[in-house]
């Protein structure tokens, strides 16, 4: 599930009656306090000792990496206790139990807490669960003597396989198997390195360009249903439905258009134009002119914020909404991978949740999730749902009849993976140039094209990191999809069959 690998700042978790249990690992004591100021301290410099394991991948480790039930331990748990500053009175001090805790840590990496012959740093490392003998590392792995046999075998099982890859290649984006003449070709220069992946290369460059890849209802166009969540009953422009109250075309092209071509994918998010789709074949998108966007956008250009400012966005997630929860989760969810409702991607702000809008966010059950929740949504607040679907800056005054008098005290500015934004614009910049931002682009990618989240083999978490890091980097892929899709289909995990 996504969950694994979009990191946060920090997860809450709910315990009864509204509290958290903060866990120490090795400190000795489990406290309970409430859910909004709730920030598990061993969690989280766990996984600033492991930044990159499988099990960090949401921000902190859980607590039943060291626990059983808390505050009793689990053998890995008690490992890492019987080597924090043994021979000193419990509970120890935060401060003294997070200075000693890499070393600790450390100390246990060779050892095996369940006897499952992998060292708990393997375990770490590869996701697995350091104290339970069933959860184990899977390395598919081929000896030397396997591994020369599939060399010179119809299929190299052992290894990446160009033939299995231009295959897939044609499949996967032109939507059709090679000719005989295109494979018998490849054929001839699979022996030959250079030769092959220019070959490959090339391909791909043709087919990402095909209709079947970037046409309208082609992969890339459906590849954003999530995110957009086309509903036909309100959609206006082409086949309109009863309702219609915006046109999600806008929305599939602007998506196909950032993640095509020479394109910087940050604009999702980025975006303060319009692109329409000239033609389908060939396919050409271009940016739409200011008087055509206008047609059917009403924010002004200087106020947009990529996907998330759309008519179509603001009609289905926002409505009628005074403070739009669902839209900010929604691409919270969408853009950076963290689905609220799963208590994914919680970073608690001190103080929250206000509840302006008097929801009863500040009840025990609701406030843990809340307290991310409200402040990431205040920068959605000035923008209009039903029926103006625009920005307005004095947007809640217009809400204090229906929610409260108080509704129109909530603020613009918010604050997004631990940082303070001033408004929905800023909000964008922060998210576009996340870390959660990048994985979830590759994520998206890697799911459908390997067909598998990136944990199923060792080797994928190296392979899957190096895209999400090079997608960043401008000495790489420089936000450009389809360069990180050139080095996707070099991977042992999309070329090995």
């Amino acid at each position: 599930m996504i969950r694994r690998f979009f990191p946060s700042k920090a997860r809450a978790y709910a315990g009864l009656a509204g509290g958290l249990a903060i866990l120490g690992a090795g400190g000795g004591a489990a406290m309970m306090a409430p859910a909004a100021s709730a920030r598990p301290p061993a969690a989280g410099a766990f996984c600033q000792i492991y930044a990159d394991a499988k099990i960090c991948h949401a921000g902190v480790t859980e607590c039943a990496t060291c626990h059983t039930q808390a505050p009793a331990r689990n053998t890995f748990g008690t490992q890492i206790s019987d080597r924090i500053l043994p021979g000193t009175a419990r509970p120890l001090a935060e401060s003294a139990f997070l200075a000693a805790l890499p070393s600790a840590l450390k100390a246990v990496e060779e050892l095996d807490a369940d006897g499952d012959g992998a060292s708990n740093l393997s375990e770490i490392l590869a996701g697995t669960q350091m104290a339970n003998a069933d959860s184990a590392p899977r390395v598919l792995a081929c000896n030397s003597t396997q591994a020369s046999r599939a060399r010179g075998s119809r299929w190299n099982v052992c290894g990446y396989d160009p033939e299995h890859a231009f295959k897939k290649v044609n499949l996967d984006f032109c939507g059709r198997s090679p000719t005989k003449a295109q494979l018998d070709g490849f054929r001839k220069l699979r022996g030959d390195d250079p030769a092959w992946r220019a070959a490959l290369g090339k391909r791909l460059d043709e087919c990402l360009t095909s209709r079947y890849w970037i046409g309208q209802n082609g992969v890339v166009w459906n590849l954003a249903n999530t995110k957009i969540r086309p509903a036909h009953t309100i959609k206006s422009g082409q086949n309109p439905g009863p309702v219609p109250l915006g046109d999600y075309d806008y929305d599939f092209n602007l998506f196909s258009y950032a993640n095509s071509g020479d394109r910087d994918v940050r604009d999702m998010l980025l975006a303060q134009y319009y692109v329409t789709r000239v033609s389908d074949d060939p396919v050409k998108l271009e940016v739409a002119s200011e008087e055509v966007a206008r047609r059917g956008q009403n924010v002004p250009k200087e106020r947009r914020v990529g996907l998330i400012t759309t008519r179509w966005n603001a009609a289905l997630n926002t409505m009628f909404t005074a403070v739009p929860r669902t839209t900010a989760a929604q691409a919270y969810r969408a853009y950076l991978g963290y689905d609220i409702a799963k208590m994914e991607g919680l970073d608690p702000t001190h103080r929250e949740p206000e509840d302006f809008d008097a929801k009863g966010v500040k009840d025990p059950e609701c406030a843990a999730c809340h307290s991310t929740l409200d402040p990431l949504t205040y920068p959605f607040s000035r923008y209009n749902g039903f029926f103006a679907f625009n920005y307005a800056a004095e947007r809640m005054n217009g809400f204090t009849r229906t929610d409260g008098p108080r509704v129109n005290q909530t603020p613009e500015h918010g604050i997004l993976l631990g940082k303070p934004v001033k408004d929905l614009l800023e909000w964008g910049q922060v998210a576009a140039n996340s870390d959660p931002f990048a994985k979830k682009v590759v994520y998206d990618y890697w799911k459908l094209l390997i067909g598998r989240d990136p944990d199923v083999q060792a080797s994928d978490a190296t392979e899957y990191t190096q895209l999400w890091r090079g997608l960043k980097s401008k000495d790489a892929y420089d936000y450009r999809v389809e360069k990180m899709l050139h080095a996707l289909v070099l991977t042992n995990a999309y070329g090995r069959p």
